[in-house]
């Protein structure tokens, strides 16, 4: 028997909207999504709060939940700041990582290396492998401000790896190109390449939302 998770079900929610199989203004019903996935309602409202934040899911009539209409514009300011921080991030990263963080960055691009194909444990681990460099920034006020941000474009960002698997192998280059001039404390390097690594990754949202037009 599966037990269903909050979790589980924004998982699979985001995996069906970003493909186009729920299409925007769909209404997102807590008692009709409950009876199909064998659950109470209290894990699927979750999710849906969770969707809301994502900039997956509104509030249509009487207040009820149905996927969100977006269009490209509508993410270009947020991935905008992301790529600023996260560039930010990765230049103090340079500087400031330990030797052992260093090391497990390594691990985490390995790591990644060995998924093959699976778009979801990837993108679990390119969140890791992101959340490794705000770390080892030692800032915690822009790591607050990511955190914010992340709330409304991680589930964009992993999409990535779903809707187009080759992009897969171009993060990972992306990520090695990236580590290396952490490696090599080069500060400004690693902000230019974070900032274009970020850049593509709206790339790939805009051909997503673009496939998701009715």
């Amino acid at each position: 028997m599966i037990i269903r998770t909050a979790e589980s079900i924004f998982d699979t929610l985001v995996g069906r909207i970003v493909a186009g199989g729920m299409l925007p203004g769909e209404p997102l019903a807590e008692q009709a999504l409950a009876e199909q996935f064998g659950v109470s309602r209290t894990p699927v409202r979750e999710a849906l709060h969770r969707l809301e934040q994502a900039s997956l899911a509104e509030r249509g009539a009487r207040r009820a939940f149905v996927v969100r209409r977006m269009k490209a514009a509508d993410l270009a300011d947020l991935f905008e700041a992301v790529g600023e921080v996260e560039s930010v991030l990765a230049a103090l990263a340079a500087s400031r990582m330990t030797e052992i963080e260093r090391q497990q960055m390594l691990a985490l691009l390995d790591e990644g290396k060995s998924c093959g194909e699976d778009a979801l444990r990837y993108g679990a681990i390119n969140a890791r492998f992101h959340a490794s460099l705000k770390t080892g920034a030692r800032n915690a006020a822009l790591a607050t401000t990511l955190d914010e941000m992340n709330l409304r474009t991680q589930a964009w960002r992993a999409a990535n790896f779903q809707a187009d698997t080759r992009r897969l192998s171009t993060s990972r280059a992306e990520h090695d190109a990236i580590a290396q001039a952490i490696l090599a404390r080069d500060a400004e390097t690693a902000r230019r390449l974070m900032r274009s690594h970020i850049a593509s990754s709206y790339l790939v949202v805009v051909d997503i939302l673009a496939r998701r037009e009715p």
